[in-house]
């Protein structure tokens, strides 16, 4: 599952007056988009998240300053630092996300497949690793 998340590279028209990115649904991320929500005003040395989905698709960009976000597949976890608004990080479904080491004046915006549902979130840890491990067996 780890291996399926990445960083995605979003088209950059740049100009002397101000630069210009843009996202499409289906062309340059590989979901129709949802749902959009931003995580602002977050106090320093708070973390979000703290979840996974089980069918639900997102796509997490630093709109301004920069945090980490630490994704665990119940196997192994990645680090991905977030700072620039012309690049996102791709999480697939059933991967644990932590988001942490919030800048001062960070945004965080988020891209989602689906509407919101409360259904589809494993908000215990142990409730997702068994889950994760009975999907194997």
């Amino acid at each position: 599952m780890l291996q399926d998340c990445k960083i995605i590279n979003f088209p950059q028209i740049t100009d002397p007056r101000g630069n210009l990115t843009f996202i499409e649904s289906e062309r340059h991320i590989p979901f129709e988009i949802q749902r959009v929500y931003y995580l602002y005003d977050v106090p320093g040395g708070t973390e979000r998240g703290g979840h996974a989905h089980q069918q639900l698709q997102e796509l997490i960009i630093a709109m301004s300053g920069s945090f980490d976000v630490v994704l665990d597949d119940g196997y192994e976890k990645k680090r991905f630092h977030l700072n620039r608004s012309y690049y996102g990080l791709y999480i697939c479904p059933m991967v644990w996300r932590e988001l942490e080491n919030f800048s001062s004046g960070s945004v965080c915006m988020v891209l989602a497949s689906t509407f919101y549902d409360e259904a589809d979130y494993y908000r215990n840890y142990q409730e997702f690793l068994t889950s994760v491990r009975s999907r194997e067996s």
